[in-house]
């Protein structure tokens, strides 16, 4: 322990002080490294033993060191010591938006040191995915572009609201800086003051109380000195314990005093080196390693030093406990490691998969939605996979990007291919905006509307068009098409106007048809039907939630025709015929064509079913009993009447339908 202060002390000082004693100078000497085994012959198991205790003084200044660093640091500023009080997060595993937040919470601490490399690694973790996104935003904006002019912009809120908060950082960081560094040489000047008191203590012609009572006050001024650069931390704390332990060891002062506070500061330090044994057994290492560097600081800062007897034995005793947990965290570390190298294999798995979907052609903008939505679900476990190895990292990093870039290559060459018949397209959809507009002001609504409705479908059946005209004809489009349908909307109000009256009427006509007798005379008779069927023709369409009353008319004229004793023929013509009229009346074009496609279904039917009987009829006919036509026969027969009767109805019915559509 001695020797090493003594070489700090000449690092400190350029050469020992002339005021120690000679016994100072013994000392030292006495305490000096051993001769090396060049100098002494030594046997090869001794050399061997040697080697391992040199190994094992290695091993244990590596965990003191550890520890000495770390504190350094912490004793430059102070509000280092927080951070470990906020967990450091695996930061790449966070979207942008939660890194945002995330740092929008840290900034807000008063230590703003504490969460200093928290902070620094939020950065690192939001502009490597940011980047990333600028890089296929400019793709995409590369690969669509139609002026080769036109400069790529892309403006992202959420990159403002992150400078934003990081410019917050970074003033309260200089603004601590700047004061710190006020504070620091003010502190290093205060110490290294205190040093040449201490030197200045070992004077024989000053009383021993005095002495003491200065050396306290020396001590106290001390531990009250602030913080001092970290890469001076270690050399003045050394050169002050050395003098520290000289004023105790070398000094004439009172052996009572001294030996009792030895005995105080051994009790003390053997009360940390129970600490540290309990702290040997902890399961959370980070904490104990923590709470470590607490002890040390206390051990080297605020206790003075024991005796000679126990000095060696007590620090062995608390390096040893030292480096037991430095081993201990260094096996955490290595599982640490571990994870990162199970994280890498993840991501490099990621990575392939990625590469091969950027290998697999589809031929479908559908498909290659699916496509896309398969990528960025690998982009985000791929974020969400953890750290790397540092040493990878970057290498990773950019194969990650790679895979992504020839992927989305592979896609804007597909949209490239299609972009044609999006153009193909966006002239199709002006041509019918074009129609539209055209339209849009007829008022021939009955020939209009069938138009504007097919043109609507045709619309529908157009595929994509350029997205930066999509809105602008779908817009277009629309206005004329709600523009004609609101015209319709209005005639057909009016319209309504005149329906009522044609029900008011037609309801009121019923009454009168009911009244009505026949005369008995049948051509008088028939002509009065008649006249009344075109009276209630005349007053024209009822509202079609009033239909029902075409209905009851057509009861009451079947119940006429059954009282005129009209042929059946004659009767389903005349009902025909006002059905016929009604469906003209109300414009109803479909309903017309699917009662023309009734009539002739019916006629092929009813031709099919009398080729049948006619066959069935000349089966019988060239069997041996064919000049005696028996009932069978007969019946067969009178069938076929039936049916050609039929027939020549089903006809007639389907030639006036096509005579109307001639008028």
């Amino acid at each position: 322990m001695l020797e090493e202060k003594n070489d700090n002390l000449q690092e400190a000082d350029g050469k020992l002080e002339i005021e120690i004693s000679d016994s100072i100078q013994d000392n030292a000497i006495e305490t000096s490294e051993p001769e090396t085994a060049a100098e002494i012959s030594t046997s090869e198991t001794e050399t061997e033993a040697e080697a391992t205790a040199e190994e094992t003084e290695t091993n244990h200044q590596t965990a003191l060191d550890a520890i000495t660093n770390s504190n350094a640091e912490e004793s430059e500023d102070e509000t280092l010591k927080e951070r470990h009080d906020i967990p450091m997060q695996d930061y790449d595993t966070f979207s942008l938006d939660a890194l945002v937040d995330e740092l929008k919470k840290l900034i807000n601490t008063d230590k703003v040191m504490s969460v200093k490399d928290h902070i620094e690694e939020i950065k690192k973790s939001f502009l490597l995915q940011y980047n990333h996104l600028i890089e296929e935003k400019k793709e995409e904006f590369n690969a669509s572009k139609q002026d080769p002019n036109e400069e790529f912009e892309y403006h992202s809120p959420l990159k403002s609201k992150f400078d934003e908060y990081y410019n917050v950082f970074r003033e309260k960081r200089n603004a601590h800086f700047k004061h710190l560094q006020t504070n620091l040489k003010s502190n290093l000047d205060n110490r290294l003051a205190i040093v040449e008191e201490l030197k200045e203590l070992i004077n024989p012609q000053e009383n021993i109380k005095d002495t003491l009572k200065h050396f306290n006050d020396l001590r106290e001024r001390w531990k009250n000195a602030g913080a001092i650069p970290k890469d001076k931390y270690n050399h003045v704390w050394n050169n002050y314990h050395f003098h520290v332990e000289n004023f105790y060891d070398y000094l004439h002062l009172d052996r009572e005093a001294r030996d009792l506070d030895f005995k105080y500061n051994l009790e003390q330090k053997q009360k940390i080196i129970a600490r540290v044994e309990e702290l040997a057994n902890e399961t959370d290492i980070s904490k104990a390693f923590r709470e470590l560097q607490d002890l040390h600081r206390i051990w080297k800062e605020d206790i003075g030093p024991v005796s000679k007897e126990h000095r060696d034995v007590i620090w062995n005793k608390f390096s040893e406990l030292t480096k037991k947990i430095h081993d201990k965290r260094e096996v955490l570390f290595e599982s640490q490691r571990a994870n990162e190298q199970k994280n890498l294999e993840v991501k490099k798995e990621i990575i392939g998969k990625i590469e091969v979907l950027g290998t697999e052609k589809v031929n479908s903008h559908s498909q290659w939605l699916v496509q896309i939505q398969k990528v960025e679900a690998l982009r985000n476990e791929f974020f969400a996979a953890g750290k790397v190895p540092s040493e990878v990292n970057e290498e990773t990093w950019a194969a990650f990007k790679t895979a992504v870039r020839n992927f989305n290559s592979f896609k804007n060459s597909f949209y490239k291919d299609i972009k044609k018949d999006q153009n193909d397209n966006l002239n199709k959809k002006m041509a019918l905006v074009a129609k539209a507009k055209e339209l849009q002001e007829s008022t021939d609504f009955a020939a209009t509307t069938p138009i504007m409705k097919q043109i609507q479908e045709e619309w529908k059946q157009i595929g994509h068009v350029p997205k930066k005209y999509s809105d602008k004809i779908w817009k277009e489009f629309k206005d004329a098409c709600n523009h004609y349908f609101d015209k319709l909307k209005e005639h057909k109000s009016e319209e309504n106007v005149d329906e009522v009256a044609a029900f008011d009427n037609k309801k009121a006509y019923l009454d009168i048809l009911r009244a009505y007798q026949l005369t008995g005379d049948h051509k008088t008779d028939l002509d009065a039907i008649k006249a009344h069927i075109e009276i209630w023709k005349g007053y024209g369409k009822v509202p079609f939630s009033r239909r029902h009353i075409e209905g009851k008319f057509n009861k009451i004229l079947d119940a006429l025709f059954e009282k005129l004793s009209l042929s059946k023929k004659e009767t389903e013509m005349m009902r025909f015929s006002n059905r016929i009229d009604s469906l003209s009346d109300s414009n109803d074009t479909r309903k017309l064509d699917n009662e023309k496609i009734f009539l002739m279904r019916k006629i092929e039917e009813v031709q099919n079913e009398i080729f049948q009987l006619e066959n069935n009829i000349q089966f019988f006919a060239n069997t041996k009993n064919a000049k005696k036509e028996n009932s069978i026969v007969l019946e067969v027969r009178k069938n076929i009447a039936i049916h050609k009767e039929s027939l020549e109805l089903w006809k007639d019915k389907l030639k006036q339908l096509r005579n109307l559509g001639q008028e």
